[in-house]
């Protein structure tokens, strides 16, 4: 049985992050991300990125070509066994460009290990839901 304590904390790693996406804060991503080699990101739609300098640049990217984020997630599940936790989210995310308003659903695993005591986002993996 899991540590409520560790259930709470990585519910609010995983909040992190999304609220660090939606207000495209690199800053807050650069903490909440393991920025060791092995970190893993798939976009929607993408290609695996592999190590927190890939991972970085394609969140900056992101950040850059986007005017405003509103996105609502849904925790479908969380799981933890002690220093490893997943939790599956359903997202949709409104993308606003250049005027343009993108709605992108889709399902996400974020991957999450404890390490000197705190929860860092090792994997993220995010793949459209097609209607």
């Amino acid at each position: 049985m899991s540590d409520p304590a560790d259930k709470e904390a990585v519910l609010a790693a995983n909040q992190a992050f999304y609220d660090a996406f939606s207000s495209r804060d690199l800053s807050s991503m650069n903490q909440l991300w393991w920025q060791g080699s092995t970190s893993l990101c798939v976009h929607p739609g993408g290609s695996a990125l592999e190590g927190w300098e890939e991972i970085q640049s394609s969140w900056k990217g992101i950040f850059r070509h986007t005017d405003a984020f509103e996105i609502d997630i849904e925790v479908i599940k969380v799981e933890i066994d002690r220093s490893v936790a997943y939790v599956i989210v359903r997202e949709m995310v409104l993308q606003s460009s250049q005027g343009r308003k993108v709605k992108a659903p889709s399902i996400a695993t974020n991957l999450f290990q404890k390490m000197a005591q705190k929860w860092y986002l090792v994997h993220h993996h995010g793949s459209p839901i097609m209607r």
